[in-house]
């Protein structure tokens, strides 16, 4: 069964989502004019970017260090993003092993303030390497 859709919060301005508990609020972007693409949405690869962005946060301080991204294993676009729409970046780690890091992070859409409409419109898993100072692979504390 899928996750069901975050709500806004009864009481709260700053964070108007809830997620489970498993799940953190790592981004949190509105994208410009500057990002649209021929077709008037907002550009895929400046998504994936900062789906990128938001995916190295939980890894970054789980390795205590630098990371580098690996691979980006699956990558689905759910809806398109418009012009006004804010998005949050929410991920979790999904695996940590010696030298690696996957996180899954879902992305959602905050749409007409006035009457407040959210809506997941992309999620992605993703893996980093903990890296050392001359690039190489180095393991991950614990």
């Amino acid at each position: 069964m899928p996750d069901p859709l975050p709500q806004p919060h009864p009481h709260s301005v700053l964070s108007p989502l809830t997620l489970p508990g498993d799940r953190e609020l790592v981004l949190r972007v509105m994208p410009l004019p500057a990002d649209v693409n021929a077709n008037g949405d907002i550009f895929g690869g400046w998504i994936m970017a900062q789906v990128d962005l938001a995916g190295a946060v939980l890894p970054s301080r789980i390795a205590k260090g630098r990371i580098a991204t690996v691979a980006v294993n699956q990558f689905i676009f759910k809806q398109p993003v418009s012009l006004g729409d804010l998005l949050s970046f929410y991920a979790r780690v999904t695996r940590i092993g010696n030298t690696s890091i996957s996180v899954h992070v879902e992305v959602y859409a905050e749409r007409n303030p006035a009457n407040l409409h959210v809506v997941k419109v992309t999620e992605a898993d993703l893996t980093y390497v903990a890296i050392d100072a001359q690039g190489q692979p180095r393991p991950v504390p614990r």
